[in-house]
Parts: C-alpha cells; sequence; structure tokens
C-alpha cells in the first residue's frame, strides 16, 4: 500500500475547537491526509470549511450521509479510508454506525457514544463490519504515560494498591454557556452531552488513564458529583471512590470549576515496592519513588526508556513533546493498523500499530458515567460498573 492513508472528517468546522486539533495530529507523520468532510449540519458552513482547508468542492458534503454515500460510490483508489469523527457527544452514534456499515473504518472523539446502550450496539456493528474502530484517549499517546504502564506490566512496582488520578479544570467556575460560548453550551446540555457534565468530558479521561496504566479494571465505584454553578443542568465537580478487580483502590477527582486550574490531569500509582507520579502539565518527566533508594526522574526520549515510550516519541531529549504529539501517536497507529489491515498483514500482539483507545475503552468509559450517575443519585452508594 504505497499511499498515504485517505480520511473524511465529521465536524470540526468553522468555530470548532477539537477539529482541528485532530487535523493536526492526524497530519504530524505524514503518513494520514484529509481527502474530504462533513465538517457542519449546516450545508453551507459545511462547505465553507472545506474551502477554508483547499479541498475540492465535490468533496466538501453537506451531510455525513452524503459524505459516506458518496465517498462509497467512488472507485477504491479515490476514497477515504476511515472517518473521523469531532462532533457533540449525542452526534457519535449515528455517523459511526453508518461509516462502518459502508466499509469504513472510524477514529471518534470520546466517548464513544451518547449513552451505553448505544455503545454495546455499536460494537455489534464493528464486529458485522471487520472495520477497525478506534478512540481518542489522547492522553495515552504520552511516552512517559506507555513507560509507566510498562514497568506496572513488568512488575516494577510490585502489586498495586493505589492510584489517584485527578483532572481539574476552572474554565466552566461561572455560567460560561449563557454567553453563547460554543464548547461551553454543549458540553452543559444534556441533549447533546448525555448523562453528565466533568464526569463525561474529562472524568472519563481520568478514567481511562487509571486503567491504561495499571492495567487493572475499575469493579466498583462511589460517586459524588455536584452542579455548583446556579442554573447549571449537569454535573461541574466529581468525587469518585473506586474498588479495581484484584483489591486496589483508588480515588478519582475531576472538575470544571476549580478556579485557576487549566487542564491538570495526573496521575499518580503505588505499589508494594514503589511508586510513580505523572502530570500533563509537564509530560516529558515522570516521578518514580522506591522503598529503599532514592527518587528517580525519568525523561522524555532517553536511552533508558523502553521500546513503547522510544516509538511514541519524535525528537530529541529536553525538545518538549506535548498534548499534539500524544494525539499524533493515535492517529499514527490507527494508520498503520489500517495499513497492515488493506496489505493483509497480521501484526504481533505488541506490535505499536494495536495501542490505541478501542470499543471495549469505550464501552468502559460509558459504564463508568452511568455508574457515577448512578451512584451520586443514591447517595454515593458503592456501585458496579455493568
Amino acid at each position: 500500500m504505497s499511499r498515504k492513508i485517505r480520511y473524511g472528517m465529521v465536524g470540526g468546522g468553522r468555530g470548532a475547537f477539537i477539529g482541528a486539533v485532530h487535523r493536526i495530529a492526524a497530519a504530524m507523520d505524514q503518513q494520514i491526509e484529509l481527502v474530504c468532510g462533513a465538517f457542519s449540519s449546516d450545508p453551507r458552513k459545511s462547505r465553507a470549511s472545506g474551502k477554508d482547508l483547499f479541498l475540492p468542492p465535490k468533496r466538501c458534503y453537506g451531510s455525513f450521509e452524503e459524505m459516506i454515500e458518496k465517498e462509497a460510490a467512488l472507485p477504491e483508489s479515490e476514497r477515504m479510508d476511515f472517518v473521523s469523527i469531532v462532533t457533540p457527544n449525542h452526534m457519535h452514534f449515528p455517523p459511526a454506525k453508518m461509516a462502518l456499515e459502508h466499509g469504513f473504518h472510524v477514529l471518534s472523539d470520546k466517548p464513544a457514544t451518547f449513552n451505553l446502550a448505544e455503545a454495546k450496539a455499536l460494537e455489534k456493528v464493528i464486529k458485522q463490519s471487520k472495520c477497525l474502530y478506534g478512540l481518542t484517549h489522547n492522553y495515552t499517546g504520552y511516552p512517559l504515560v506507555k513507560q509507566a504502564r510498562d514497568m506496572i506490566k513488568d512488575g516494577k512496582l510490585g502489586k498495586i494498591r493505589k492510584v489517584v488520578v485527578e483532572y481539574p479544570q476552572g474554565w466552566l467556575a461561572t455560567r460560561l454557556e449563557e454567553s453563547g460560548q460554543k464548547q461551553a453550551s454543549w458540553r452543559t446540555d444534556p441533549k447533546r452531552s448525555g448523562a453528565a457534565g466533568s464526569i463525561g468530558d474529562i472524568g472519563t479521561h481520568a478514567e481511562n488513564l487509571a486503567e491504561y496504566i495499571t492495567g487493572l479494571k475499575i469493579k466498583e465505584l462511589a460517586a459524588d458529583i455536584t452542579a455548583f454553578v446556579k442554573g447549571r443542568k449537569l454535573d461541574d465537580d466529581g468525587n469518585v471512590l473506586l474498588r479495581f478487580q484484584g483489591g486496589a483502590k483508588g480515588i478519582l477527582h475531576c472538575s470544571q470549576i476549580s478556579v485557576g486550574e487549566e487542564n491538570n490531569l495526573n496521575i499518580r500509582v503505588y505499589g508494594e515496592l514503589g511508586g510513580l507520579e505523572w502530570h500533563q502539565n509537564e509530560p516529558n518527566t515522570m516521578l518514580v519513588k522506591w522503598l529503599d533508594q532514592p527518587m528517580q526522574v525519568y525523561r522524555t526520549a532517553n536511552g533508558y526508556l523502553g521500546a513503547n515510550a522510544a516509538a511514541a516519541t519524535r525528537t530529541p531529549p529536553s525538545h518538549p513533546e506535548g498534548y499534539l504529539e500524544a494525539f499524533a501517536n493515535i492517529y499514527k497507529n490507527f494508520a498503520n493498523h489500517i495499513r497492515a489491515k488493506h496489505e493483509r498483514r497480521k501484526l504481533d500482539k505488541n506490535d505499536p500499530a494495536l495501542d490505541y483507545p478501542k470499543i471495549a475503552d469505550g464501552i468502559r468509559g460509558m459504564a463508568f458515567i452511568e455508574a457515577v450517575v448512578k451512584s451520586s443519585k443514591a447517595n454515593a452508594r458503592w456501585t458496579t460498573l455493568k
């Protein structure tokens, strides 16, 4: 397959934030190219957005339905290979389902769907289509996150006892949605965001990061979520106690009303032999702490890191790698998996091309949201993830 992987985008037009991030990430390794799009539910805005990106007018579509149908009718040598979905939550499932049913792979923004029932339905569609499906839980793309995961998997920290993961922000400390701010408006709207606000938007990132790094699955939780801002319909703060399979305990805190915080995602994991600490604010540094020796400082791009961290690194030491590069690692691995599938190459289970979040992660994210909401309504009763 001696060509770039081609993709079309649903959402991400003029005024959108995350669409541009996806496009930068997809382009970073020069292995993927944007060939078409349905960038808005407004056909005129969609076509104008495509023009901004210098796409041919005939490949700028008025709806995702039109895009998928017309792309499927094109010769294989021209049509897109996968669809990137960057819409609000309520519009994740419809284009994903249609794309898969027409033989296109799908890479979607998180959470996977509007609710758990949709996520389970989507899993069936994926299996029937035999196409690939990925989720952009982009924080798993950082080199030192992969190093942390591999160290824990290799038993370096011993049996895991405690996990503390936090994602505080402060941007919704006021009722910003009333100002017409687009990002605030849909994230606080139950009809577009789903059953949760901060828990669905950033709490699922914290949940996914904790499970990815530790390799442990959350078994049950006790949650207390709050909408602090008067008149807000969805939670803007959440505090969750976690019980993992295998006996580890955890704390997950996410907030969008923590004044002064930006995107302060961080995680601490403690085992019988040692612990580690990583902050997204300084993603190129990880602290590793031991029972009987001094603390170690791990830095991105150094030769002592493992193969998976090295595969996720692009620049020499001290050249910062951050959010966009981590995002790009999800796109790179997904594209390489598509390439292998087209070439009918069977990948080894440890191949980096398989290292991206999939529908199983999406289902766990939706189960997490539903369990948190259910637990909080029952005064923080312990609730099993189903």
